[in-house]
């Protein structure tokens, strides 16, 4: 049987954790658990490698986790912390001698054509990133050995998806989800799951919101991402969570 292993490149919210000028208790922390880069993951099965998401901590995490070929980068969305990173991608194109393949819907390549015009210029500057945008439709494709049928789900208004990889989902960026998506995720044996905060948020799930999905589901076991300094520190999340939910941290390996 194949086993995919799935590494989270990133647990934190857009700020990352931690944030900016911020003396709390969870930015304070010397808990390597409670430092969190912005949210990705590296999704790995036989020969094939795929990211979800290039955010502003690309680079890093690439380093980080030593990825030395990666055959597709899959896009939830277009806001900063999803994207931003996609010009480290020249490494791989050098080593590929190709561009990267960037999965993704027509209005999110639309924003990276506009962030990114030196990629997409007529007389491009050599060693700018090679990128070939690929549309991301809501139905089941391949990816060398992996079989992904996107989730949409709404960040408020704007639509997003998330990916089922098999027995594995990824969710991310999100507060609704209609019957329809949600019945893609049934039977699955792991998920990852946003979780901003304890308080409610306008266009993502809080804490109480991410445990009744996960009810739903069902899934043997969740993680719970995209968290904020305001979800608090990892150990104590540990503590209050039920046994088959644990809040990720940066480096979570996953074996499915």
């Amino acid at each position: 049987m194949k086993i995919m292993r799935v590494t989270l490149l990133g647990t934190g919210t857009s700020q990352g954790v931690p944030v900016i000028a911020c003396k709390c208790n969870v930015c304070r922390s010397e808990d390597s658990k409670d430092k969190r880069l912005r949210s990705a993951i590296l999704v790995e099965e036989d020969n094939t490698r795929i990211v979800v998401d290039c955010g502003p901590d690309f680079r890093q995490q690439m380093l980080r986790h030593e990825v030395e070929n990666l055959d597709a980068i899959l896009l939830t969305h277009e806001h900063a912390d999803h994207i931003f990173g996609l010009d480290d991608i020249r490494s791989f194109n050098w080593l590929r001698k190709s561009p990267m393949d960037i999965y993704c819907e027509p209005r999110v390549q639309n924003s990276i054509k506009n962030i990114f015009k030196y990629v997409f210029a007529a007389n491009k500057i050599p060693g700018t990133p090679q990128m070939d945008l690929i549309d991301l439709e809501n139905k089941e494709f391949k990816i060398g050995s992996v079989s992904i049928i996107p989730i949409r789900v709404l960040h408020l208004y704007l639509p997003v998806f998330g990916f089922r990889f098999g027995q594995f989902a990824y969710l991310t960026d999100f507060n609704m989800i209609e019957e329809q998506e949600l019945e893609k995720l049934y039977g699955i044996d792991t998920l990852v799951i946003c979780a901003l905060r304890k308080t409610s948020h306008v266009s993502h799930l809080n804490l109480s919101g991410a445990l009744e999905l996960i009810e739903k589901i069902t899934p043997r076991k969740a993680y719970l991402t995209h968290m904020s300094h305001e979800m608090g520190k990892h150990c104590v999340l540990m503590d209050e969570l039920p046994p088959n939910i644990e809040p990720a941290y940066d480096g979570l390996v996953l074996e499915i």
